[in-house]
């Protein structure tokens, strides 16, 4: 195990490609969104865990846990969630297969539920921090800033990057007068051992409480944390409510929608400028700023959900399918993408957005 582990922090960028490849690989399984697409999904899954195991063994690289990004022994939340997230897809379908469409929703809300007392204790643990990713991110300052260290874009930095002689040359000077500095100075050496001693006790944040956030933010805190929970248990309540009502009743979309709605706006809310301050409610980092675009572009979902996609996208995609098929290749790649996008939308894990 230990093996493959130094295998895949090594060869990361060839094992998301490799991910990539598969992954997109099995849209083309034979039988896809059919009623015996066990074999299929159960391949995605398989797909899906072992991507999501990947991604643990690389964030829980051991340079990482200096930085205090993955603190050792804590309970792997997005690895947890990424595999339940994956095998929901796969409970939906067996549960379809042997109990019939409308018991499949029992399973599909113990699955919602389970993943709702997972994300709950991840806000909690990560001291009521905004849930990145439906949790599947960790949202922690020193990952940011270790990513940023890496350069994971490719972003310009004379010192790291193996090309520019003159960034090599630099590096190693400064490296050599650190060590020349150490060796003959055992003044610098004793001071370097204490920060060493020291640093990794200042480096230990003291996470926030309930309480605290209470205290110290007040009605804006409190709305905040509002906002979060109906965001992380909006999926639960959908489930129930088409439980009861159906796919076809127009119940669970407004009341899904309207959950979202409310939770977005209590977040645009709590994070806007106020008049006469420089300052904003909520601090909103930059892997919170990009969540808070997802969870805008989630609103999407709502055209493919039923009863709105029945009565009204499914006709404009049938339409544009029918306008395009004279169209050589482009009418043959549309009445794919028409048909896969139908056959997503009969699937409720690849549509509820949780």
């Amino acid at each position: 195990m230990e093996a493959y582990k130094r295998w895949v922090r090594q060869n990361k960028e060839y094992v998301h490609s490799l991910e990539s490849l598969a992954n997109g690989l099995t849209w083309l399984l034979p039988e896809r969104f059919s009623e015996s697409e066990i074999g299929p999904e159960a391949v995605t899954t398989g797909l899906g865990i072992i991507t999501a195991i990947n991604e643990h063994i690389i964030d829980s690289a051991p340079n990482q846990n200096i930085t205090g990004s993955v603190e050792p022994n804590s309970f792997p939340y997005p690895l947890c969630l990424s595999a339940l997230k994956d095998l929901e897809t796969l409970v939906e379908v067996v549960a379809q297969h042997y109990y019939g469409d409308d018991k499949k929703w029992n399973f599909l809300a113990v699955t919602e539920a389970t993943k709702v007392l997972v994300r709950l204790s991840l806000f909690r643990k990560s001291g009521y921090k905004m849930v990145l990713h439906g949790g599947e991110t960790s949202n922690d300052d020193s990952t940011s800033q270790h990513q940023m260290a890496e350069n994971p874009k490719g972003r310009y930095n004379p010192g790291t990057n193996p090309w520019n002689l003159e960034g090599r040359a630099l590096s190693a000077l400064s490296q050599f007068g650190e060590k020349a500095r150490m060796v003959s100075d055992p003044v610098f050496r004793r001071v370097q051992h204490q920060q060493a001693i020291v640093e990794p006790a200042a480096s230990r944040v003291v996470k926030p409480t309930l309480s605290t956030i209470l205290s110290k933010k007040g009605f804006r805190g409190a709305l905040f944390l509002i906002g979060e929970v109906l965001f992380i248990i909006r999926p639960l309540i959908y489930v129930l409510f088409i439980r009861k009502y159906g796919t076809r009743s127009w119940t669970p979309w407004f009341l899904s929608l309207a959950i979202d709605s409310i939770s977005n706006s209590i977040l645009s809310l709590v994070t806007t400028t106020v008049a006469g301050e420089n300052q904003k409610m909520i601090h909103v980092s930059a892997p919170e700023k990009d969540e808070v675009k997802r969870r805008k572009l989630l609103f999407v979902l709502y055209l493919m959900r039923d009863p709105f996609f029945s009565k009204y996208t499914r006709r404009k995609l049938e339409s544009t399918e029918k306008v395009l098929e004279p169209v050589p290749i482009i009418g043959f790649l549309t009445a794919k993408i028409v048909e896969l996008m139908i056959g997503a939308q009969t699937r409720y894990t690849y549509m509820s957005g949780s």
